[in-house]
């Protein structure tokens, strides 16, 4: 059964800066996902991080495939375009209007070992599939999102109509007093955050949250519930970055061209 304590503004789960997580939160947030390397410093520089540590990081996630260059544009990699795109859908879920169905997903396959267990639950959580018991995997019907082509070939998808009622049995399924309380707490500390790596650190967990969020109907989801306020705050975040970003295109663009204009 869920965990119905409610967190305090001072209990959020912040993690500390670096300049790797500094780096993939900026290009994670923007579209395209690439930026000038000299952009990428300038931009970091708020964060209390040297040029020199950045390029450092950029060196070792070019290594570890986290990024890919083109001369002195650094870019996602695929693997974190993917991981853009769920960023992007928790922000702007696609939903439709619930009739009262409920998604299932029974795990049909047998004989795999821990890991490929482990890698199946992990995809049902992403889809916001909630376990109801070992094998049994359910949400309500209200999302839109592609499954994946595979998922068929290891389980059997089914739509249904539990005899139980819909509120309570969401409430079984996902922790929603404990996801709400942490939400009102990180828009407590977000409200209140004012140095450029507070506010980083700030959003950076209001992101995290929002890829929890199980996206229910409205009509099973406890009173007050932040996940809306969240995706607009964080919506206004981003979009206050990339405007930074492109301000500083736009000033290095009217410098150069005096520069030119003086030789």
């Amino acid at each position: 059964m869920p965990n119905n304590a409610s967190p305090q503004a001072d209990d959020v789960e912040l993690r500390p800066l670096s300049a790797r997580s500094v780096v993939l939160s900026l290009l994670l947030g923007l579209h395209p996902p690439e930026l000038p390397v000299k952009d990428l410093v300038r931009s970091v520089e708020p964060f209390g991080i040297a040029g020199s540590t950045v390029r450092a990081a950029l060196s070792r996630m070019v290594a570890a495939g986290d990024l890919r260059r083109a001369d002195t544009v650094y870019r996602l990699s695929d693997r974190l375009l993917d991981r853009q795109r769920r960023q992007d859908e928790a922000v702007h879920p696609e939903t439709l209007s619930w009739a009262g169905d409920w998604e299932m997903v029974v795990v049909t396959a047998t004989g795999r070992g821990p890991a490929e267990r482990a890698e199946l639950r992990t995809e049902l959580t992403r889809l916001r599939l909630a376990e109801l018991r070992e094998g049994v995997w359910l949400r309500p019907a209200n999302l839109l999102r592609p499954l994946p082509d595979d998922l068929g070939q290891v389980a059997e998808l089914c739509t249904a109509r539990p005899d139980r009622p819909a509120r309570e049995l969401a409430a079984t399924l996902w922790p929603l007093d404990t996801w709400s309380g942490t939400g009102h707490a990180l828009l407590a500390h977000v409200a209140r955050a004012r140095h450029p790596s507070a506010r980083f650190t700030a959003f950076a967990a209001v992101v995290r949250h929002l890829l929890a969020d199980p996206v229910l109907p409205p009509e099973l989801l406890p009173p007050d519930w932040p996940g809306a306020r969240l995706r607009d705050v964080y919506a206004d975040y981003r979009r206050e970055v990339a405007d930074a970003v492109r301000a500083r295109d736009r000033e290095e663009a009217a410098e150069d061209a005096r520069a030119r204009g003086g030789r």
